[in-house]
């Protein structure tokens, strides 16, 4: 029965999410049970096109990544795939009526990631654009559920959420998206004079997104709200690690926020979500 293939493609997207990140899996696990699968179908899915550009190196990744390309035509197309990840991405998509434009900006942020590219004010604009806005617009429109007025009213803090919690990447991975890709995503960004005035710049760009998507997290559905909160809260917990580290650090080290400490700010999010802080 081809049941049994969608359910297993779904369970291999959650499996993938698992494994690559704690901080979105727990923040899913606090999301309405009938969205969850849904979210680890497009999480799955980044994470896949990600991985080509980010760590299969040895191998041809241009051809790969238009690989995929082809393939999640064919799949939105057909509505199949014999890749479980590709399976249950296209059903996700088809489901809520997620925005091919939204899965073709995404592609091409990821090709970007595959050439030297200067970034300069626009470029920046961008990629962000299409690496981390897009996939908080394909997840609010899996949050909304069909509801246009809705989704169109908190698509401004979805993508300001989605830039802040890729800027924070950026900080986090500073030292290896360096040393070891050869790249750096902040404009016009010399990495020999990176220092902390340029650091606490790119911080209050940060803290200022991320006041205003607190303002959209608090209008989401109550099917999505807590597991949104908390994901925040989880990026907020780095970013306030970064900021106590000097651009020397960061740049020689990767911060982290243990899965302890995460526990324990899961613990503190549902409490203040309970007391109706939202």
């Amino acid at each position: 029965m081809k049941k049994l293939f969608d359910e297993l493609a779904y369970e291999v997207s959650k499996k993938t999410t698992e494994k690559y990140s704690t901080s979105f899996s727990f923040g899913i696990l606090a999301l309405k049970p009938s969205i969850r699968d849904s979210i680890y179908a497009i999480y799955g899915y980044v994470r896949l096109a990600d991985e080509i550009v980010d760590s299969f190196h040895g191998y041809d990744r241009q051809r790969l990544l238009g690989r995929l390309y082809l393939e999640t035509s064919y799949a939105l197309e057909e509505r199949i795939s014999l890749n479980p990840i590709l399976q249950s991405f296209q059903e996700t998509v088809h489901k809520y009526n997620i925005d091919i434009d939204l899965i073709r900006q995404f592609l091409h942020s990821m090709k970007m990631d595959l050439n030297n590219v200067d970034y300069n004010a626009e470029l920046y604009k961008e990629y962000i654009y299409g690496s981390a806005e897009v996939v908080g617009l394909m997840c609010l429109q899996v949050f909304t559920e069909g509801d246009k007025q809705h989704y169109e009213e908190l698509k401004p803090y979805a993508m300001k959420l989605g830039s802040a919690f890729q800027k924070i990447n950026f900080l986090r991975d500073l030292k290896d998206d360096y040393h070891i890709l050869g790249r750096t995503y902040f404009p016009n960004l010399d990495m020999a004079v990176f220092d902390n005035a340029l650091k606490s710049q790119i911080e209050d760009e940060i803290h200022n997104e991320f006041k205003e998507a607190l303002l959209g997290i608090k209008k989401l559905p109550a099917s999505a709200k807590f597991g949104v909160y908390l994901a925040y809260k989880y990026y907020l917990s780095l970013f306030a690690k970064i900021r106590k580290k000097s651009s020397k650090e960061i740049l020689e080290n990767r911060i982290r926020v243990p899965n302890a400490e995460k526990a324990y700010v899961a613990l503190k999010s549902y409490l203040r979500y309970k007391t109706a802080y939202l």
